[in-house]
């Protein structure tokens, strides 16, 4: 008994030093991600500035290469007439041409560093961004280990009670979870976050560009400062609508999915989706409704990603002790037959179905659309007051 209990204590031991290696290394990770990323954005402001020292070296030297042709005829001229000009005109013609094609040859050079500066911050940011990406994944996968370790096999007698389908399930539930705080992460970062560092080194550029062009120049960059800040802000709105959709606590199921499908259609101006719902839509316990616009967002989401579809219809019909659902296209579609473990989706679509206790049928064809159907039925519990 003593030995058991002793070996037990040391497993356990084990199983929790492990787990603190693996998560100080995700640390380690997430660190070496948040470093190259301040360097990439560093080196995206270092880019922005080596381009717009570009675009004035060559202004420049387009100017000065105006005035040596300029002063190249005027040398000809005086080469050719010397007996009309006095010596120190001649020599002062000499001059001015000399000096000329020095100061071109000098913005030449300039404008051959900056290009050479520009191509290998263009590189340097390649490489960073693949490092960034592959931290970001290492510390997903780690997260997803570290996690399923901590969550599922703890109890290793219930780990060995549940169904392999269901681990598989879980370990899927997890990956999908740290995927979405990537992908909301990836939209904040690469969204809101790059335009308002580009607002900000766009309104220090505006007094420049006052001082060297003049109000009605910088009239027109504050315009395009407007329009960045405004465009932040409809981004942000949408990153936390896809979070939650915070009009289904007032409105119900139906409205909220008539705004989503509007709004999904401004973001995908080529797909029309016609939204029908018959009968008294009624009000429900909040993770029911949530439940129903999730199995239409996932259905319309798929159509529209993987069925590339162009039309896409979506019916509710509100019964009397049921709620019945279809959401039909006529996109790609796909075998049936060879759809079958790696379906997340479809997965994920069925779990909440089961929790809702309803029933749910997928038909698709190749080259002839997807039809997905679900009903669920009311009960006490579900209605809202």
């Amino acid at each position: 008994m003593d030995k058991a209990a002793i070996d037990i204590q040391k497993l356990e031991g084990i199983f929790d030093s492990m787990v603190n290696v693996m998560d100080q290394s995700k640390n380690d990770i997430f660190m070496i991600s948040e470093q190259s990323r301040r360097s990439f954005e560093s080196m995206q402001r270092e880019l922005i500035l080596v381009k717009e020292d570009i675009s004035r070296v060559i202004t420049e030297g387009d100017h000065l290469e105006e005035m040596t042709r300029h002063s190249r005829r005027r040398l000809a001229d005086v080469s050719k007439n010397f007996v009309n000009y006095s010596e120190q005109e001649v020599r002062k013609a000499y001059e001015v041409a000399n000096d000329l094609l020095v100061r071109l040859s000098v913005n030449r050079m300039e404008e051959k560093q900056l290009r050479i500066q520009r191509d290998d911050l263009d590189r340097r940011l390649a490489e960073l961004l693949e490092t960034i990406e592959r931290a970001d994944q290492l510390v997903n996968q780690v997260s997803t280990v570290v996690t399923y370790l901590t969550s599922d096999l703890k109890d290793v007698g219930e780990a060995l009670e549940t169904a392999r389908h269901k681990q598989d399930f879980a370990i899927r539930i997890i990956q999908a979870q740290e995927e979405e705080r990537k992908r909301v992460s990836r939209e904040i970062h690469d969204g809101p976050a790059q335009m308002m560092a580009s607002v900000l080194i766009r309104s220090g550029l505006i007094e420049k560009v006052y001082e060297q062009k003049g109000p009605k120049q910088a009239l027109a960059e504050f315009q395009d400062l407007k329009e960045m800040v405004r465009s932040s802000l409809y981004e942000v709105r949408r990153i936390i609508y896809d979070l939650r959709p915070m009009a289904i606590d007032d409105l119900g199921v139906v409205p909220t999915l008539k705004k989503y499908l509007s709004t999904l259609m401004e973001y995908e101006p080529d797909v029309r989706i016609h939204f029908q719902s018959i009968g008294e839509d009624r009000r429900f316990e909040s993770s029911f409704e949530i439940a129903v616009f999730r199995l239409v967002q996932e259905s319309v989401n798929n159509a529209i990603k993987h069925g590339s579809s162009r039309d896409v219809w979506v019916k509710v019909e509100w019964l009397r002790e049921t709620m019945n659902a279809i959401v039909k296209d006529n996109g790609s579609g796909f075998d049936q037959n060879e759809v079958k473990e790696k379906s997340f989706g479809i997965i994920g679509m069925k779990e909440r179905i089961d929790l809702l206790k309803g029933d749910f049928k997928i038909t698709s064809e190749v080259g002839k659309g997807t039809s997905v159907f679900f009903k669920i039925p009311f009960n006490p519990d579900s209605m809202g007051k």
